[in-house]
């Protein structure tokens, strides 16, 4: 019977699992999931547990009894090496499994040491990258409204996923609102980005102008081509730069509280793979989501290699926003039912980023089609619409994953709550 492992159990890795499933029945396929932790988390939700609006039980879903009901087996361990030219992975605890097809759905490693004194472990910042990270977070958070003092939100340099860190900022602007101490809270956003509301993607319509807007409007301070240099306990130290790149200033910037973005790479469990991953662990794909080399293997999500289209004076990656997973994940999965079929990969993502990002109690959605610039459509907005929205996108995926059933998850939600009928979702597509 042919063995169908995906690694990863994320938004990509699941809703993989899912689809490969409803292709292919459990007669001609077995199909399994492994995560090196038993739940699947709603990792978009992570900026609301950060500041207690969110529990971890109510965005963490335990994976196992869900998957069986589908008839996908689970193992809740993490992958050591994975062996691409011996069709096998090993386990830290010891399991070798072996495989037909294997898709690579792992999620990026997060590069907290990339920076000195970087991220929630050792470090003296705090991430919402995992619910964990944003749990401990949400407890220094209750603890800091006690003792209120400067707060800095940001990125570093080699970040590809900027979205999270302008919710968080706004986020808790709105709760210090709540709790009436905004005013004793100086507010600074540092950024890798050229300009505010470049997102890694060049910027989208109007961006730059609404995310400034929205930033004068409550009182938030900006650093852009920021590289931060290293963090200590209250202190921050930034190299500001110019557009060709140049040194422009140096920043002390104090806080007391923190939390910036990491730099993404791959696992170790691909690290160094010739063939399989360039320098920095992402998987090499090509146009089906397909490995070159190992043509069994496919790369999908936020693991997958996607280069920079423009030069930036401090180094950036691209996003992969959800929407684009799940056509990632819709074509790879008709790709391996054609493979197993005998007939070649016919199907290609549809890069295109759609984005609801929740400001606490508004919010903006925007829509890139394709992501990167010439774009046919270049749209964004604001409004409490998308805080509700993004409420309800939050409820309507934690139920899908437990019905067993993710796509076309932004075809049905996403594209309909920003007025996109069905005659443009088909022209978006081509």
């Amino acid at each position: 019977m042919t063995h169908i492992v995906v690694l990863g159990g994320g938004i990509g890795g699941v809703s993989m699992a899912y689809d490969m499933r409803a292709l292919v029945s459990a007669k001609d396929a077995k199909i399994t999931v492994i995560s090196d932790v038993p739940y699947f988390s709603f990792v978009p939700s992570n900026p609301w547990v950060a500041v207690n609006w969110r529990k971890r039980e109510h965005i963490d879903i335990p994976l196992e009894k869900y998957l069986k009901k589908k008839k996908i087996d689970f193992i809740p361990v993490a992958a050591k090496r994975v062996h691409p030219d011996q069709n096998k992975i090993d386990l830290i605890d010891g399991q070798v499994i072996e495989y037909d097809y294997l898709v690579l759905a792992t999620g990026p490693k997060l590069s907290f040491g990339a920076v000195e004194g970087l991220g929630p472990h050792g470090g003296f910042t705090h991430s919402i990258c995992q619910s964990a990270h944003a749990e401990k977070a949400a407890d220094a958070w209750e603890d800091f409204k006690l003792k209120p003092g400067p707060i800095i939100v940001g990125a570093t340099q080699g970040v590809s996923c900027f979205g999270p860190a302008y919710e968080y900022m706004f986020i808790l602007h709105h709760d210090l609102k709540k709790s009436k101490i905004r005013h004793k809270v100086p507010m600074v956003y540092v950024t890798p980005e050229p300009y505010i509301g470049h997102l890694g993607l060049g910027g989208v319509g109007d961006s730059k102008s609404i995310l400034e807007h929205m930033m004068r409007d409550r009182d938030i301070k900006w650093i852009c081509n920021a590289k931060v240099e290293k963090v200590e306990d209250g202190m921050m130290h930034v190299i500001e730069h110019d557009d060709l790149g140049n040194v422009k200033q140096k920043h002390e910037l104090p806080f007391a509280y923190s939390m910036m973005m990491p730099p993404f790479a791959g696992i170790d469990a691909t690290m160094g793979i010739e063939g399989l991953v360039n320098e920095k662990g992402f998987v090499i794909i090509d146009d089906y989501q397909r490995n070159p080399t190992y043509k069994n293997v496919f790369g999908v999500g936020v693991c997958v290699a996607i280069a920079p289209r423009e030069k930036t004076p401090v180094p950036l990656g691209v996003p992969k926003t959800g929407y684009m997973i799940e056509s990632m994940v819709a074509a790879t999965a008709h790709n391996i039912q054609n493979i197993m079929a005998g007939k070649e990969p016919t199907d290609k993502a549809t890069w295109n980023a759609i984005c609801l990002a929740d400001m606490g109690d508004t919010g903006v959605a925007f829509v890139a089609l394709p992501q990167i610039p010439p774009r046919n459509v270049a749209w964004m907005k604001g409004g409490r619409w998308v805080h509700w929205g993004k409420l309800l996108f939050e409820w309507y995926f934690i139920r899908k994953v437990k019905k067993g059933s993710i796509s076309p998850m932004y075809e049905k939600y996403a594209l309909r709550l920003l007025g996109i009928n069905k005659r443009e979702i088909e022209q978006f597509r081509k």
